[in-house]
This record gives structure tokens, sequence and C-alpha cells, in this order.
């Protein structure tokens, strides 16, 4: 399973490579917006950090502005994927750029008809939401079950799955049993992955034990 992080902040990204965690990285325009800083730039710095696609997502709502910001982002560094939204000017949008190379995510996705349309139309990820299924008392992770089952059913479509919209440590261990291509996870989310109070515990004492030795492995 891929890693992307879900942020626009470059230390974490920066942070989070060194870790060898991440295999790409998607932004959005609240993303961004919290950065502070103007989206070219900041999508130029991060396509330096990893060689992965990082998804900068259009702003547009209409097929003629998507492309002409898809077109733009796209050549603002080799590895930009164009994210999209699931709409209808967002599935014509997705493909036409496909057919012109260029990657494209699309986004908001919550259903596996949507997906299927989505995979049809070229894209090179779907993005299904399952914290946001959650909050609506709707199971998230089968959404990703369906979609997994669908794209396995046809080896025509090439799209991987995305899994987007990750709360916490249970949902990615989860999609990587169903088999999702990707997950994007925000930075607090993979330390989450880290942690385990056996771990912490084991070392604590493996340390007092080394401690009463006396001695010194350098």
């Amino acid at each position: 399973m891929k890693f992307f992080v879900d942020t626009a902040e470059v230390s974490e990204i920066r942070a989070l490579a060194e870790l060898g965690m991440v295999d790409g990285v998607t932004t959005n325009p609240s993303l961004i917006a919290k950065s502070g800083r103007k989206m070219a730039e900041v999508i130029a710095e991060i396509c330096t950090v990893t060689p992965g696609h990082v998804s900068a997502e259009v702003t547009a709502t209409d097929y003629e502005g998507m492309l002409a910001e898809g077109r733009f982002l796209r050549g603002i560094a080799g590895n930009v994927a164009v994210k999209v939204p699931l709409t209808e000017a967002g599935l014509r949008t997705c493909r036409t750029l496909s057919e012109e190379g260029t990657p494209v995510n699309v986004t908001l996705c919550f259903s596996p008809t949507q997906a299927l349309l989505a995979a049809k139309a070229g894209a090179t990820y779907i993005s299904p939401f399952v914290g946001r299924l959650d909050d609506l008392a709707q199971d998230g992770m089968q959404l990703i079950a369906d979609i997994v089952q669908i794209y396995k059913n046809y080896p025509k479509l090439k799209t991987e799955v995305l899994v987007a919209s990750i709360r916490h440590p249970l949902h990615l261990a989860q999609a990587a049993k169903l088999g999702a291509d990707v997950a994007t996870l925000p930075p607090g989310v993979i330390r989450q992955l880290i942690k385990h109070p056996l771990t912490d515990r084991g070392l604590e004492a493996f340390l007092a034990d080394w401690k009463k030795t006396g001695q010194s492995i350098l």
C-alpha cells in the first residue's frame, strides 16, 4: 500500500519523507488556505520533496475552467496529479486530461457507482471519503470494499483506490486488509501508527536492564 500525506505543510512532508513514509501527497483548497501561501508556490515546493504524485485541486466548477486550471497545475511540475471533483464537469475534465497524459485524482467520491464512472473516465485515482460517511452513521469502509471488488471484476480498469478522509489507524488497517492501493493520511495519523503502549513499555524495560550492566555499546 502506498502512503500519501494529506497536507500542504512542507515541513511535515519533509519530516515524514525522512521516515520513508511518503509515496505522494494530496492537497486541497482547504489545506492550501491553511498554509497561508500561494498555491503554485506550495505545490512546486512539495513536488521537490517527493517524486510521487502530488495532487493539486482545481477550484473552477465548469468544464472549461477546470480544464484551464488543470493544465496550469500540471505545468507546475511533472509529478503533479490534477484533482477534480466527481461532478459531470469533473468527469469530462478527467477524460480530457487523461487523454492528454495527465494523471487525474477524482475526489469527493461517496458511492461505488461514482467510482465506476471515474474509472471509465480514465481517472488515475479515485478518492472515496470514509470518515465523512462515518460521520453520517454510514459505513465508510463498506464503500472501499465495494469499489475494490468492482475494479477487480473489470481488470481493464486501471484506476487506483485512494482512501481519503482517514481519521484513525483502524481506518488504515481496514483499508489495507481490503486491498486499497493508496491511503492518504494526515501527518498526525501517520504518527499515531508508530505508537503503541506495549512498545513504549518494552523499550523502558530494555533500557532499564541495560543501564544496570554499566556497559556502553560505543
